[in-house]
């Protein structure tokens, strides 16, 4: 008994430790991948002020790969914006979120190429090469303007026909409302029957009424408030 006792405790011990262990990881997991994306998104800005720094303060063959570079991050990174928070109400843009991806993975291609002729430095042939990097990056950006405002018609649309619908039903609300002339079916359903009036007993002849029937004057009752009034003495004389 006692064996099997111990047996029993080591096994809950055991159990705990466990999943101790597991929150551990689980928490240790969530804080590396919170500060995956802090880092992630600096880095992210920091290239982003770079580049549009190249593009306004360098000319020639440096500046126009930043601008391509530029165009095309932006594209890519309000159309991804759009489509994850419209999937939120509208579950039809799975599958535009799915082409995007694809069209993501050939936008991540071009920008890590454009991203390695910055460092070329045969300026030449990335001049020459820049009509077809240009032509490229046009084309991804817009694939992926054309999702983005697509996505932005369908809400538009949704939201005027649902504020359509919802005008019309206010109109029919306030014409009702303004019928004050009709009394509402719930407040006569609920209002008791008017009682039919009893047929009056045969009275007396005209002239003669009975003595029950003669009201008696009311009697002056008293009241807790009131004082007992005192017996008025006579005056006496000296």
């Amino acid at each position: 008994m006692e064996a099997a006792l111990i047996i029993m405790a080591l096994m809950v011990l055991f159990t705990f430790l466990g999943l101790g262990v597991w929150v551990t990881v689980k928490v240790v997991g969530a804080a590396k991948r919170g500060v995956d994306r802090t880092i992630t998104q600096a880095r992210r800005t920091v290239e982003d002020t770079s580049l549009k720094a190249r593009s306004f303060g360098q000319v020639g063959v440096v500046g126009a790969l930043a601008q391509i570079r530029l165009d095309l991050r932006m594209s890519m990174r309000s159309t991804q914006q759009a489509l994850y928070q419209g999937v939120q109400t509208d579950a039809s843009l799975r599958e535009s979120i799915g082409l995007f991806e694809r069209l993501s993975a050939h936008g991540h291609e071009l920008d890590d190429e454009l991203k390695h002729l910055e460092q070329e430095p045969d300026k030449k042939r990335i001049a020459d090469r820049l009509p077809e990097l240009r032509e490229r990056a046009d084309r991804v950006v817009q694939a992926s303007d054309s999702l983005r405002w697509a996505a932005r018609d369908r809400a538009r649309k949704f939201a005027e026909d649902d504020l359509s619908v919802l005008s019309a039903q206010i109109e029919v609300e306030s014409g009702a409302l303004r019928d004050w002339s009709r009394e509402s079916v719930d407040d006569l359903a609920g209002w008791p029957a008017e009682p039919t009036a009893a047929p009056a007993p045969p009275g007396p002849e005209r002239g003669q009424a009975p003595a029950a029937a003669l009201p008696k004057p009311p009697e002056r009752t008293g009241y807790p408030w009131e004082k007992t009034a005192r017996p008025v003495r006579p005056e006496t004389t000296t």
